[in-house]
């Protein structure tokens, strides 16, 4: 005779499933709007379906990336372009102490150098990295407007990494050029949204997709023909000293977890959930321009989706998941 707990037989006269417990999971909380909301879309979901006590941990790509592999923490980077990260990441992923999961932004996003659409507007023979570095007069550095400036983000970053390796490789201070660096995301914002507001050319290394190119529109510069043995040799290594002209290509934004993380069984449910999570630029677009128009966080944004958008991520969850979902966000 079989017999069931209390439990068991209210999931099954509910016609619920039943989920097994989930466990303690850190994930990597970075600065940017994309990756706030994702980290938090993903913390809502995993705590309030789940029952997972999952956190969140700051960061940046390279510092965080490199924390994985060393000590195994934090568990997940939700949002990782892994094409920005240089020999360290290929020989961490290549010894199993980190993985790809699942994915992020499911067409992924593209850097580069952008300059502002009225710059184009007035300029239209300028289309590439090298036509821009012919005027530096058009893009005057903020602090030295004798010079043009290339504004870029905050230490930690890839991107920082990249374009400075760039600034190099096109050798930008021979024709008048100077790096910008930026203490924050939301300095690199701010410096963007002044020199737009006040119509003043600038060029900046960002990357889409952002609720800040939605507000600014702006236009990525050309650039040479990807090369990927040169940007594991050299562009992405900050130490590097010989860099040679190289540019961004798309890339694909991928679920990363720790090999601790994925060595635990009780955090299954955990682990489903990733390998099916993913939503598009566009879908994200939308939650990145509420948070800006509503000058709302990362946290904010992930409620704002789970209540706005359940089209797009109770596909992610099984049924009674994504009701307990809805019930926790009203």
């Amino acid at each position: 005779m079989i017999t069931l707990s209390a439990s068991a037989i209210c999931a099954f006269l509910s016609g619920g499933v039943s989920h097994a417990a989930c466990g303690d999971v850190t994930l990597a909380l970075f600065s940017w709007q994309s990756a706030e909301a994702n980290a938090y879309v993903d913390q809502f979901i995993l705590n309030n379906g789940y029952g997972c006590n999952a956190t969140t941990v700051a960061g940046d790509t390279v510092p965080t990336v490199t924390s994985m592999i060393e000590k195994g923490q934090p568990d997940i980077a939700p949002s990782v372009v892994v094409t920005l990260l240089g020999d360290f990441y290929a020989k961490g992923a290549d010894e199993g102490r980190v993985k790809r999961i699942g994915t992020g932004i499911s067409d992924g996003s593209v850097s580069g150098w952008w300059v502002p659409k009225y710059v184009i507007d007035a300029h239209p023979d300028i289309k590439t990295v090298d036509d821009a570095l012919k005027h530096p007069d058009l893009f005057p550095a903020a602090e030295d407007p004798s010079k043009g400036g290339i504004i870029q983000g905050p230490q930690g970053w890839g991107d920082t990494v990249i374009t400075s390796q760039l600034f190099k490789a096109f050798e930008a201070d021979k024709k008048g050029f100077v790096l910008v660096p930026s203490g924050s995301a939301a300095a690199l914002d701010g410096a963007i949204a002044k020199a737009y507001e006040q119509k003043h050319g600038f060029i900046a290394a960002y990357w889409a997709p952002t609720s800040l190119l939605v507000k600014y529109p702006m236009v990525r510069l050309d650039g040479p023909a990807h090369d990927d043995a040169e940007w594991a040799r050299c562009t992405a290594k900050q130490d590097c000293p010989d860099p040679k002209p190289n540019y961004w290509k798309g890339s694909e934004e991928i679920t990363l977890a720790s090999d601790k993380f994925l060595k635990r069984d009780d955090v299954a449910p955990a682990k489903d959930y990733f390998a099916k999570r993913s939503w598009s630029q566009a879908e994200v677009g939308k939650v990145m321009l509420w948070m800006t128009e509503n000058q709302a966080n990362g946290e904010d944004g992930a409620k704002w989706f789970i209540k706005n958008m359940p089209e797009v991520w109770t596909k992610w969850v099984p049924a009674d998941v994504a009701e307990k979902v809805k019930a926790a966000a009203n």
